[in-house]
């Protein structure tokens, strides 16, 4: 047997030492885009395996959340005392919030939950962490229909720059939720601690945007213009605040004094700028990614 084959081969009747060559890169992921169907439709066949419900489930929570919501905080906490239809408002920021959370923390973990995959087929594996953002994005279309139903009933109006805003805070949150995911599920690997430390840094983002309070009461709190531009430089926070524009904004009485009042100024700028921000973590994270990946077999 030659040194390169007793390099990749074990005792007789096991497996390879090594996975097989992989090649790498998200435009590859784009390429296979088969395999990344499959690889979607199993994660989400998954979660409803055995549920004599199935996806019905994907519009039962996020409707509970709803109620929950207009309940307790609207009513009983009056904690939308002088905001209008304050349920659409905390709802809407949900859905950004819930979105990339759930992408980071799937994501975070996907590379060691497809060890057997990664180990004996040779596919890009940035697939696995981007097909955790896709399973997040599709459990956000029964949250839209919710809310579409809700804005329906408070009056929404809808229009074309709404629209748009919501367009580019959905794809902030695809494009940073992934370079998150790039990031984290490679050091997760190596260091499995990375998955609970992630846990606990998005415990933060709820009460790190403008979710259970309008921008309004951070402008209005007494903090420097410095302080108010680091709180807007989060990607989050723009993402929710164009989500909000698109929905809660259009189930106002007046939907020109809303943004007057409750968003910043300059707020699509602002969104370009944090869509860029995202981009450029997601070719670092690949960068990372990439680096780290030829080493991720022998740890796994």
């Amino acid at each position: 047997m030659t040194d390169a084959a007793a390099a990749t081969s074990g005792p007789a009747g096991t497996l390879p030492l090594v996975s097989p060559a992989a090649t790498s890169g998200l435009l590859e992921v784009f390429r296979r885009r088969y395999l990344l169907r499959l690889l979607v439709k199993r994660e989400i066949s998954a979660r409803y395996q055995e549920s004599f419900l199935g996806l019905v489930w994907s519009y039962i929570n996020p409707l509970s959340q709803f109620f929950i919501f207009y309940v307790v905080f609207g009513i009983v906490m009056k904690r939308g005392d002088g905001i209008e239809t304050f349920a659409i408002h905390l709802f809407t920021g949900l859905i950004i919030v819930h979105f990339f959370t759930e992408t980071l923390n799937a994501g975070t973990r996907s590379i060691v939950r497809n060890r057997q995959i990664v180990q004996k087929m040779a596919v890009p594996r940035e697939m696995f962490p981007v097909a955790s953002m896709l399973v997040s994005a599709f459990h956000i279309g029964p949250q839209l229909v919710i809310l579409l139903i809700a804005c329906a009933f408070s009056g929404w109006s809808p229009d074309l720059v709404g629209v748009l805003a919501g367009a580019l805070g959905l794809m902030i949150s695809m494009a940073l939720g992934t370079a998150g995911a790039l990031m984290f599920s490679a050091a997760n690997v190596f260091l499995r601690d990375v998955g609970n430390v992630v846990n606990v840094m998005t415990n933060f983002v709820r009460f790190g945007v403008p979710m259970m309070y309008p921008f309004s009461y951070v402008a209005d709190s007494g903090l420097s213009e410095r302080w108010i531009e680091v709180y807007l430089a989060n990607p989050v926070t723009e993402a929710v605040l164009l989500l909000q524009r698109c929905f809660w904004v259009g189930t106002t009485s007046d939907p020109t004094a809303t943004i007057a009042e409750h968003m910043p100024d300059h707020l699509f700028t602002r969104g370009a700028i944090a869509l860029l921000v995202s981009v450029v973590l997601m070719v670092i994270g690949q960068v990372v990614f990439s680096r780290l990946e030829n080493r991720m077999p022998e740890r796994l």
